[in-house]
């Protein structure tokens, strides 16, 4: 594995037979360090919100189960 650093970008080269599944897993945690950089929410907004979010999907199943 070898790590380039440019002026403008970071590369990484790996070897070919590289697990494509783990290679999408870095991806993400890459995309998701990238999206979240300049977030101001706290665990607790994002624990506040997730409560919401689930309280909202466990109210439409029960309407369907109806």
């Amino acid at each position: 594995m070898i790590i380039e650093r440019t002026k403008s970008e970071i590369i990484f080269r790996l070897p070919y037979d590289l697990n494509v599944d783990d290679l999408q897993d870095l991806t993400n945690l890459f995309e998701y360090k990238e999206i979240t950089k300049k977030s101001k929410a706290s665990q607790k907004d994002v624990d506040m919100l997730v409560k919401e979010i689930k309280k909202g999907r466990w109210e439409k199943t029960k309407q369907q189960l109806i």
